[in-house]
C-alpha cells in the first residue's frame, strides 16, 4: 500500500514526510520524501502547549490549548502535504494510508507502578476530513496502558531500513533528536531499543536560554568551545544512566543548572560531550556494532559527529552513506508503522518499550 508519513520533532522546525510502498513489514518501493518549515505561528502556540503539558498535574483536566495545538499542526500537516504531493506528481486519492506521529509536548516514563504519560497533538479526524485518506495515529498509547514505555517506536523501521540496504548485523541505528535513541539490531527479527540520553534537545534549550538563537548552527558555539569534563560527569551522575534499558525520555529530563557557570561555548561543547558520552555508555550494555548509522538533525552537527566518532569504536557513518534519508526515516517509520497498524501487526515490544509481549497499537480514523 502507498502510506504517507509525517513526523514533526521536538525541535520544531518542519514538518517532514515520506512516502513508502509497504505491508508493513517489507519495503516495496521508497517514494518521494520533504519537508515544510513549521509556521512562526504553529511554533508559538506549540511551545505554550509544551509549557503547559510540562506544569499539568495528573488526574487534572488537560490544558485547554491543546485542542487549539491539535487543530494547528493537523492544518500544518495538510498544508505542507498538498504542496509536497502536488511536486511530485501525486494527489490525495493515490495514497491508501496517511500515518501522523503528531507533535510531542510531554513523555513521561513510567515510575513505581505509574504508567508512563505521552502526549502528541495532531487532530486525526481534521486531518482525515481535509485529507478525504485515513489517517493512523496514536501510535503510543496502548503501549503505556500495557506498562511500557511508549517509546522509541521506530526501532522496526531501523531494522527494516537495514534489511532493505543488505546490510549485515550487529548493526546500530542512532536517531539523534531532541532526545537520542539507538536501535541495536544482533540480527533475523532480534533488535533491541531505548533512548540513550540528550540528542539535540538540551543543545536547543541552551541556545535559546542565553539568547543565542533556536539552535547551534553547524556547531558554530561547540566548535570554539572546550568541554567540561567534571560537568559531564555530573550530568552522567542522573538515575537515568543506572537505569536497565529499555528505558526512555523527555528532552525536559535533564537540568541545564550545572551549566550556569560556563560561558557558552564551553556549556555547548560540554553538552556535545554528554550526548556521545551517554551513547558510550549505551553501547557498553549493547556491545560494539560493526558500524553505527546516525539520522536525525543531529548528524548535520558536525561536532556531534566528530564527538562520536572519537568516543565509539566502531565506525560512525551519516545516513546518507548507505544512501539513506536522514531527514526522512522517522517520517518514513511512522509511514511504515501507519501500514502495521492497519494490519493488525505489533509496533512495540518487550526489548524496546519494556512492554510484557509485543504490542498492536495505534488507532485509524476514516474520513
Amino acid at each position: 500500500m502507498l502510506v504517507l508519513g509525517f513526523m514533526t520533532g521536538t525541535s520544531l522546525d518542519a514538518v517532514d514526510m515520506a512516502v513508502l510502498d509497504t505491508d508493513g513489514e517489507t519495503i516495496t518501493a521508497f517514494g518521494p520524501a520533504g519537508e515544510r518549515k513549521l509556521s512562526d505561528a504553529t511554533r508559538d502556540v506549540v511551545l505554550e502547549a509544551t509549557r503547559q503539558a510540562l506544569a499539568w498535574a495528573r488526574g487534572t483536566p488537560e490544558p485547554a490549548i491543546f485542542r487549539h495545538a491539535a487543530e494547528m499542526v493537523a492544518e500544518e500537516h495538510h498544508a505542507a502535504a498538498e504542496a509536497f504531493l502536488q511536486a511530485n506528481g501525486l494527489s490525495w486519492p493515490d495514497l491508501d494510508l496517511i500515518g501522523m506521529h503528531g507533535q510531542t509536548v510531554l513523555h513521561e516514563r513510567p515510575a513505581d507502578g505509574v504508567p508512563g504519560r505521552s502526549v502528541q497533538l495532531g487532530d486525526a479526524g481534521l486531518l482525515a476530513r481535509l485529507t478525504g485518506r485515513p489517517v493512523a495515529y496514536d501510535f503510543r498509547s496502548a503501549d503505556l496502558e500495557a506498562g511500557g514505555e511508549g517509546a522509541p517506536l521506530a526501532a522496526a523501521y531501523h531494522v527494516a531500513r537495514a534489511k532493505a540496504s543488505q546490510l549485515a548485523p550487529p548493526l546500530a541505528v542512532l536517531n539523534v533528536g531532541g532526545v537520542a535513541n539507538v536501535t541495536w539490531w544482533a540480527g533475523g527479527d532480534d533488535f533491541t531499543a531505548f533512548d540513550t540520553g540528550p540528542g539535540n534537545g538540551m543543545l536547543d534549550l541552551l541556545v535559546q536560554a542565553r539568547g543565542a538563537g533556536r539552535y547551534d548552527a553547524g556547531g558554530k558555539y561547540a566548535s570554539v568551545g572546550r568541554a567540561d569534563e567534571g560537568v559531564v560527569r555530573a550530568l552522567l551522575a542522573h538515575p537515568y544512566f543506572q537505569s536497565p534499558p529499555p528505558k526512555s525520555l523527555d528532552r525536559y529530563d535533564f537540568s541545564l543548572e550545572p551549566l550556569d557557570a560556563l560561558q557558552l561555548e564551553d556549556a555547548a561543547a560540554t553538552l556535545v560531550a554528554f550526548a556521545a558520552e551517554a551513547v558510550k555508555l549505551a553501547f557498553e550494555t549493547l556491545g560494539q556494532p560493526n558500524e553505527v548509522i546516525v539520522t536525525g538533525g543531529g548528524r548535520l552537527n558536525p561536532e556531534i559527529m566528530k564527538a562520536l566518532s572519537e568516543r565509539l569504536p566502531s565506525p560512525v557513518k551519516a545516513a546518507e552513506e548507505h544512501g539513506w534519508r536522514g531527514d526522512s526515516i522517522e517520517a518514513e517509520a511512522f509511514a511504515y508503522l501507519a501500514a502495521r497498524v492497519k494490519r493488525g501487526l505489533p509496533i512495540t515490544f518487550p526489548k524496546t518499550t519494556g512492554v510484557a509481549k509485543p504490542m498492536t497499537g495505534g488507532r485509524i480514523v476514516r474520513p
